[in-house]
């Protein structure tokens, strides 16, 4: 047992010293890390560029929805507007949705806190929440669009909430005046 101790001892005293030999393993370990950070570097920058599109297309909305006091839009114009200032959203009307109601300034209560998403995968459901406001009312405007990130496998695209179909959600919510009339 001693013999076989000492010569594996031996090799491996051996094999350390060798000096020959390519760097596969440095290369190897080296190029996992720098891809991993490049497609997480990837995968944030295009969720920046979809929050800024969607947040951006809300507000565009939302002035247009405020100064606009004489015509009422309805829940498939707004998302369709949205949809058109925000480009470079995939699907966008399959995978919009919107809430919008009026809250009282002095008693504040918000939105609900279960946020009515849906993907385009999943069977349709009626509009939760989506009541055009009147002259002097303090309107909120939800937004929430489901994607699917670029390259789920990463570190950044692990850490989505994602659904049973794969689709990460991304909310933006946008407050209002009504402007009289």
């Amino acid at each position: 047992m001693t013999g076989i101790l000492t010569q594996s001892h031996r090799f491996l005293r051996r094999f350390r010293k060798q000096e020959d030999g390519s760097s596969t393993i440095e290369f190897a370990l080296y190029f996992t890390v720098f891809m991993m950070v490049l497609a997480a570097g990837v995968e944030i920058a295009y969720l920046n560029l979809r929050h800024a599109m969607l947040e951006r297309g809300v507000d565009l909305v939302a002035r247009e929805i405020r100064l606009n006091t004489g015509h009422i839009p309805s829940y498939t114009e707004v998302r369709n507007e949205i949809c058109q200032f925000a480009t470079v959203l995939d699907e966008c009307e399959a995978n919009l949705r919107l809430e919008m109601v009026q809250v009282d300034p002095r008693e504040f209560a918000g939105l609900p806190t279960p946020t009515d998403c849906q993907n385009a995968a999943q069977d349709p459901r009626p509009v939760r929440n989506f009541v055009p406001g009147q002259d002097n009312d303090l309107m909120l405007i939800r937004a929430c669009l489901k994607f699917k990130p670029m390259i789920p496998t990463t570190s950044l695209g692990a850490q989505f909430n994602v659904d049973q179909d794969g689709y990460a959600q991304l909310l933006v919510t946008s407050a209002f005046v009504q402007e009289p009339r």
